[in-house]
């Protein structure tokens, strides 16, 4: 069957039962999972941030590290969506709407971790009648806002343009603007943590990169499973070429984004350098489980990529899990090893006195920095990931989401 063909005819049988019964439990277990994530937060709220792993040593935790991904998740769903238009090439089967809107869903988990992370709703206000422009934490939060309201908008004007109320070039234009804004959120959320020297982990150039990077890896891997999982649920129909081609791109994706990591790690460790303590942490300390389960998991991601043989669609599945979950140990590798080594030696607070553990005995008080999320704040992120959830079934049951003639 010709693709024209099959973007032609989208309600069939398969399109039916999806949009059944399967749909609106998953629905209700994920407004049931987002139901009891506020609930915690409200816990979390009445009892103040003392609840959660993080103190003075550690001041962000699980809270920014899914920030970080979840852009990443954001900004590279609307890459792969608005390259073809702004540079003119062919697409990959009329995904441009369905990627756009996990690009939304994503950057809405984004704030909403933001926002928890701030202590207290009232907070959001002081950001911006106290904000300090000259801030790299203020140019993020311009960007990111700006980049939600032009991914609604990019997807407004889809939908407008298969309708023929707005035209291709227009449309073009706004995946232009919409291009150079992801890559922007990303640099910028590098050059939070890259301008601080006063954290060795954090303190290169390489970083807004290596964001982008890491964005087109698990941007396009989240893409991947998304749409395989609506064909396989009959939601959309997509020709296997079109797979093909997403899978080779996130096979260059891995590869560049580990060729970064390698040469950061390289530069490093290389005798004379600065950063051995940090490749120690990384490869052998308490952050080697991260590195390792990131290092593996990508190389066996690329393997399915580039091996004919192996790319079929459980197999590129589980490579896009993989990829996901190995930058997401990134995330984490590059936050929780960011407070650990102090790049600049502090008066009082970075000694081998410092109480890290007050609530264990004397012995784990001064065992060490390494933060690890208490349940609580376990449980508030799975809240926020049942809304992520909760807004994407819905987008998909209420909103033209499926491939229509002229998507291609």
């Amino acid at each position: 069957m010709s693709e024209n063909v099959s973007a032609a005819s989208p309600a069939k049988a398969p399109a039916a039962r999806f949009g059944g019964k399967g749909l609106n439990i998953g629905i209700a277990v994920a407004a049931v999972v987002a139901a009891a994530g506020v609930a915690l937060w409200g816990v979390q709220l009445s009892g103040g941030l003392v609840q959660t792993g993080m103190r003075n040593l550690d001041s962000w935790g699980l809270y920014i590290t899914m920030f970080m991904f979840l852009v990443g998740l954001s900004a590279g769903g609307l890459i792969i969506s608005s390259v073809p238009r702004a540079f003119g090439m062919k697409g990959f089967g009329g995904i441009s709407k369905v990627a756009v809107w996990t690009s939304v869903c994503c950057t809405v988990l984004a704030i909403g971790f933001v926002v928890v992370d701030l202590g207290q709703p009232a907070r959001l206000w002081e950001l911006f009648a106290y904000s300090n422009l000259g801030s790299p934490l203020m140019w993020d939060i311009a960007v990111i806002s700006i980049y939600l309201i032009l991914s609604v908008v990019y997807l407004w004007a889809t939908l407008r343009a298969e309708a023929g109320k707005v035209s291709e070039k227009a449309l073009r234009v706004i995946s232009v603007v919409a291009l150079v804004t992801a890559v922007l959120v990303h640099s910028v959320t590098a050059w939070i943590f890259g301008l601080q020297q006063a954290h060795e982990l954090w303190h290169t150039a390489l970083l807004a990169p290596w964001f982008v990077s890491s964005a087109l890896v698990c941007g396009t891997a989240l893409v991947l499973v998304v749409v395989i999982g609506l064909r396989k649920a009959g939601y959309l129909e997509l020709d296997q070429a079109h797979v093909v081609k997403l899978v080779k791109m996130l096979g260059a994706f891995v590869l560049v984004d580990l060729y970064f990591f390698g040469c950061d790690l390289l530069t490093s460790a290389f005798p004379g350098g600065s950063g051995a303590e940090v490749v120690s942490v990384l490869t052998t300390g308490p952050l080697a489980p991260f590195f390792w389960t990131e290092v593996v998991g990508c190389i066996l991601c690329a393997a399915v990529c580039f091996v004919p043989r192996l790319r079929t669609n459980p197999l590129i599945v589980v490579a896009s899990l993989l990829a996901i979950v190995g930058i997401f140990c990134k995330r984490v590798q590059l936050l929780v090893g960011g407070f650990q080594i102090p790049n600049i030696d502090y008066a009082g607070p970075m000694t081998q006195y410092t109480v890290t553990d007050a609530s264990g005995t004397m012995a784990s008080a001064y065992q060490g920095m390494v933060y690890f999320p208490t349940p609580i704040e376990l449980g508030v992120a799975l809240g926020v990931i049942g809304l992520g959830a909760l807004l994407l079934l819905l987008g998909l049951k209420y909103l033209p989401l499926k491939p229509a003639e002229n998507s291609h």
